[in-house]
């Protein structure tokens, strides 16, 4: 049984349902270890980069293991790729696990374990890891769809906190419908509308379904002559995420430019404060990954936004 001590605190990854699920699965091991209800934040990767790590004991899942994280009594569960070799913290890493399964196998330790969690923790390593062989990918991925249609918090509050009330959860049967009738529409009017980034990155605009499955079908089947695709849509907050997907381990290197993380073929990042739409995002992205491109009156206006960036 791994040793653990009392989190002051469980951090984990707001974007998906690895994040959403491992998040909870620690709750529930802190519950049934110390009897307590321990606070659980979640955070999109910059906003997990600025937060200060004060907490003497705490428990993170599901972000890259990095220097400042290397903190005695602090245990992360991960599988992101990392060069940062733990000297203090305690890292809980398998490339080929997603956060959740980590995180399930310490519940399985405890005891804590029942079909229903068996499925969900199933379904949402097959859709976080995009293992496309899998008999089950095509679910796994509209149970994925849940976080990124309704956001990490309402699901969370939906499910009161049970992770294994998201299985057969009447909304997937929403996701179902969305991608049959959707993803069709969507793909045959994104691969028309493709900007180039580089001559290595296109810029996918996608109007309606998966965006994820579409651009993996536009990867796989060649439909556009970039290697890496790049993918933006806005947060109720207003701020512009950017995903960046590709067959061949391009993803992330991109997106640590960025600084953001993720997968060696799924990757991203959250663009600065003055990026507000799609044509800025582009704009944005063609000055800061060709830095060599003269500025147009369009990049200089993005001057201010790319000093708050380091890449």
């Amino acid at each position: 049984m791994l040793s653990l001590q009392k989190p002051d605190i469980i951090c984990t990854h707001e974007s998906d349902l690895d994040g959403l699920v491992s998040g909870m699965l620690l709750q529930r091991v802190a519950r049934n270890r110390f009897g307590a209800d321990v606070r659980l934040e979640a955070f999109h990767y910059q906003g997990w980069q600025r937060r200060v790590l004060a907490e003497k004991v705490a428990w993170v899942s599901d972000f890259t293991f990095e220097t400042r994280m290397d903190r005695s009594e602090w245990v992360i569960f991960d599988h992101h790729v990392t060069d940062v070799t733990p000297k203090a913290a305690r890292l809980i890493h398998d490339p080929t696990k997603s956060a959740a399964r980590l995180c399930y196998e310490v519940c399985q330790d405890d005891g804590l374990t029942t079909p229903v969690l068996d499925r969900l923790v199933h379904l949402t390593n097959v859709g976080d890891l995009f293992l496309t062989e899998d008999p089950e990918f095509t679910l796994a991925c509209d149970y994925s769809s849940l976080v990124k249609t309704y956001g990490f918090w309402p699901l969370h509050e939906l499910c009161g906190g049970k992770p294994e009330a998201l299985v057969d959860h009447p909304l997937l049967e929403v996701m179902a419908v969305k991608r049959r009738v959707e993803d069709p529409i969507g793909f045959d009017w994104a691969r028309r509308h493709v900007q180039e980034i580089s001559p290595q990155i296109g810029a996918v605009e996608t109007v309606v379904g998966n965006t994820n499955l579409i651009v993996h079908r536009m990867l796989n089947e060649g439909a556009v002559p970039y290697p890496v695709l790049v993918t933006l849509f806005k947060k109720g907050n207003g701020a512009m995420v950017v995903s960046f997907r590709s067959r061949n381990g391009e993803a992330l290197k991109i997106a640590l430019k960025l600084q953001g993380g993720g997968h060696p073929n799924a990757a991203g990042t959250t663009l600065p404060q003055g990026v507000r739409d799609f044509e800025a995002g582009v704009v944005f992205l063609r000055q800061a990954l060709n830095p060599r491109l003269p500025k147009s009156a369009g990049l200089s206006s993005m001057e201010g936004a790319m000093a708050g960036l380091s890449f």
